[in-house]
């Protein structure tokens, strides 16, 4: 893989890819919204190149760089957090859109397409999750996703792409938004806050952004075309668990609340991936310990706090 195009790259997968690629000297097109506030999170690189386009204009977008690249990864999507997951009008507007982003592919001369889906795909599942586990959504989001996923691939094939779709678990790390559980723990217990939770039973599969980039980058180079993979660390732990590891590694001996706020009413209470298909297919394997995660996103929040200014505002 020579050259590649992101959507959506100011995320805390977006900038773990774009810091992987660089790694291998890749050179990198990032496509972005040009009024994002999260567009410092994007370094600045001789093998970057930024494009700002709104993800309404994917399907007017033309090649202007001169260049050909080879792997499109779609990542940016609209409503990925908080209520906007239950706007139908919201959710279907980014099956389109992800539809224009396969045409956009093409005309960059890319070869293979890789979107971003989502445990949302799945449902209420209460096991081990596979590319054929069964799905049954239960929101606009998980909708989108799925829909998303099996259109962009006809239409990837329709134009003469390959195409991968990548069901992504629970992922933490730097950049991530503070809404998240993992950064609003380490943000509370920084500002000597209390933190409050349900009783956090739920059996849960977190991974640190940095192993999803490997993942992703393994997956452009020997993906197979028109698989489903499912990416997460492939351990599951009780969340009180991972609560309480994240307070003794940020403020040891810190009261933690458990029990206060209810659950959701559609929680998913166990969460866990089964990465036989993508160790098999590309030997992806997690790289980064749930406490060495902690202890790297907690001294890029002390590093960079003016970056959390707006980290909320896109997914």
């Amino acid at each position: 893989m020579k050259r590649a195009v992101i959507t959506g790259p100011t995320g805390a997968i977006g900038i773990a890819l774009i810091r992987k690629l660089i790694e291998e000297n890749t050179e990198i097109l990032v496509i972005t919204r040009k009024e994002s506030l999260r567009n410092n999170n994007i370094p600045v690189h001789p093998l970057i190149t930024r494009i700002y386009c709104p993800l309404d204009g994917f399907g007017k977008l033309e090649n202007t760089t001169g260049k050909k690249y080879d792997v499109f990864y779609h990542l940016a999507w609209m409503g990925a957090v908080g209520q906007g997951r239950h706007d139908m009008y919201m959710q279907n507007e980014n099956v389109k859109y992800a539809l224009d982003a396969v045409g956009a592919a093409k005309r960059f001369g890319c070869r293979l397409f890789i979107g971003a889906g989502s445990q949302a795909e799945y449902g209420k599942y209460e096991g081990t999750l596979k590319p054929d586990t069964p799905v049954f959504p239960t929101m606009g989001y998980g909708f989108a996703k799925l829909c998303a996923g099996q259109m962009t691939r006809e239409y990837a094939h329709q134009l003469g792409l390959k195409h991968i779709w990548v069901r992504i678990l629970s992922v933490y790390g730097p950049n991530d938004g503070l809404q998240s559980m993992v950064m609003s723990t380490i943000c509370k217990l920084k500002a000597g806050e209390t933190p409050q939770y349900t009783r956090a039973e739920q059996q849960w599969d977190y991974l640190y952004n940095g192993d999803a980039a490997l993942a992703l980058y393994l997956l452009g180079k020997n993906g197979q075309d028109g698989k489903v993979y499912v990416l997460g660390s492939g351990c599951v732990r009780q969340l009180s668990d991972y609560i309480m590891q994240i307070r003794d590694i940020v403020a040891p001996g810190t009261q933690i609340r458990l029990g206060d706020l209810p659950y959701n009413k559609d929680q998913t209470m166990y969460l866990c991936a089964d990465l036989t298909e993508i160790t098999n297919d590309v030997g992806f394997v997690p790289q980064i310990s749930f406490e060495e995660g902690i202890r790297r996103t907690e001294k890029w929040l002390m590093e960079c706090a003016d970056v959390k200014i707006g980290s909320d505002r896109e997914k």
